[in-house]
């Protein structure tokens, strides 16, 4: 994932935030459920999968390789190759 399609995907998301269009809405989602409320939660998930998406394949290799150390090798342990986890 590109970083400009990260900060692109986040402003939208900002923006999309700000649900005017719900605001005088009297609609409810599966009969019980206000229309803003429901917009917000689907707003949520739809969020929650975006950083998950970025977490796993735009996160920065040099914030990772600050936290290992210069070498490769983390902070307290022997160095971490391809094949291990990272917790």
């Amino acid at each position: 994932m590109n970083r400009k399609i990260v900060y692109a995907a986040a402003v939208l998301l900002a923006i999309l935030h700000q649900d005017f269009w719900l605001w005088g809405s009297t609609t409810l989602v599966f009969g019980f459920l206000p229309a803003g409320l429901a917009y917000h939660a689907g707003y949520t998930l739809v969020t929650a999968l975006l950083w998950c998406f970025v977490v796993r394949y735009a996160w920065p290799e040099e914030a990772v390789r600050f936290a290992e150390g210069d070498d490769g090798s983390a902070p307290d342990g022997p160095p971490l190759d391809d094949r291990q986890e990272r917790r």
